[in-house]
């Protein structure tokens, strides 16, 4: 087998995607061991809500030159999670895609961090088999081709949680892991994933201790609850008339929604790199977005902007699921839904009730239905139901005969 790239060129300062766990507390220390470079560790802060404090002396501990946090919680709602819902993003019809709007946020900051600290490689803590190696290194490649990548799941003799285990033992590393693991999580504002473990078996139904961010819709109030969701452009600003900043206003109705049993999904799903994988998700706030903001289109977009609009959602999905948010093909479709939402603009009243939401209201100064048009009253001649026959008959010239064997 050919030398890999960082052996070949050994990299003299890599800045490694850290978080304190098994598994990058074993890379930062096996980076120094391997290539007897320097290690900057960086962290990323997306509403995980892991205690972060006390994790730049963890790093130095175990060979880091220094530990950089970035808080990008806002940034993370404002500049990735909105946009997704603004172009209806949903994958394979049912995942709301936390993990992957996650990704290309922290490779970007990555990138930045790598460049301020004087390094010339980066490092990622992804493995071989899923799709946030792609994420995270196409994104790498859009913003800084220039950078070394190296991720040691594919490059190393370690196979497994035992042996890391056993690294870490070896060079006295500070973790807190055991080697049985049910399954493993990923979380921020958007969402927690669960997978791998004992849900590698798509049909053993997930354990109710499991679950974070939600309440069985069995043990959710019997009590509904009635929120009003103020948009403007597309983006979420208000929940019953205050308004909120983007991280606030979702970690709000995370709270609201999970507590109703809202936003769990179990689904088998097609990874990007070949192969299906058993996912778990709990996106209560998400959820409820998505579903507001579908509302409020309704009634402020034009019919055929919504059905072409429409068109371009899976393949968007797709896109975001895949990595390619730095894409040129990217930047082209956020453009055409950006500006579909100029007058998605007004209040969309929820119904949130074990398990289930529902559109309860809408309204907005923007608005194109008309009670005039479509009353069953008298309608004062807005609209002539005469005109419908040979609009009807126009629309079935083609069919005339198609089904008579004529």
């Amino acid at each position: 087998m050919p030398p890999s790239k960082s052996r070949s060129n050994p990299p003299k300062r890599v800045c490694l995607a850290y978080s304190g766990g098994l598994d990058t507390s074993v890379i930062l220390r096996w980076l120094i061991e391997e290539y007897g470079c320097e290690v900057v560790a960086y962290c990323a802060d997306v509403g995980q809500e892991e205690e972060l404090s006390g994790l730049p002396e963890k790093a130095r501990a175990t060979g880091a030159e220094d530990c950089i946090i970035r808080d990008l919680r806002e940034e993370f709602v404002r500049d990735y999670v909105f946009p997704a819902i603004r172009g209806n993003a949903v994958y394979e019809g049912v995942y709301l895609l936390g993990t992957a709007l996650a990704r290309p946020l922290i490779a970007k900051h990555h990138v930045e961090v790598a460049r301020e600290t004087g390094c010339d490689a980066v490092a990622h803590g992804a493995t071989g088999k899923g799709n946030d190696q792609v994420r995270f290194e196409l994104t790498f490649r859009a913003l800084a081709p220039d950078l070394q990548v190296i991720a040691p799941w594919r490059d190393w003799d370690l196979r497994s949680r035992t042996d890391c285990l056993a690294y870490a033992q070896k060079y006295e590393i500070p973790v807190t892991a055991s080697v049985k693991k049910p399954y493993s999580m990923d979380r921020n504002l958007l969402h927690i994933s669960f997978e791998g473990g004992i849900l590698e078996d798509p049909w053993r139904a997930p354990e109710e201790d499991m679950f974070v961010l939600t309440r069985s819709p069995e043990d959710a109030p019997d009590v509904a609850a009635e929120l009003i969701i103020g948009f403007e452009h597309g983006d979420a600003v208000s929940i019953d008339g205050e308004e909120l900043s983007p991280a606030v206003l979702l970690h709000r109705l995370n709270q609201i929604a999970g507590s109703h049993g809202i936003g769990r999904v179990d689904l088998v799903e097609n990874r990007f790199v070949g192969l299906k994988s058993r996912g778990v998700y709990e996106t209560p706030g998400g959820t409820v977005l998505h579903a507001a903001h579908r509302a409020m289109e309704s009634i402020t977009l034009d019919r055929e902007v919504m059905h072409e609009k429409d068109k371009l959602s899976p393949r968007f999905a797709e896109l975001i699921y895949n990595g390619f948010w730095f894409a040129p093909e990217m930047d082209f479709l956020r453009a055409a839904i950006d500006a579909s939402q100029e007058n998605v603009t007004g209040e969309v009243r929820v119904r949130l009730y074990k398990g289930g939401v529902q559109i309860t209201g809408r309204r907005s100064p923007f608005s194109l239905y008309s009670e005039d048009l479509v009353t069953f009253e008298e309608d004062e001649g807005v609209y002539d139901q005469a005109d419908a026959g040979g609009f009807i008959r126009l629309q079935g010239l083609r069919l005339s005969g198609t089904r008579s064997g004529s």
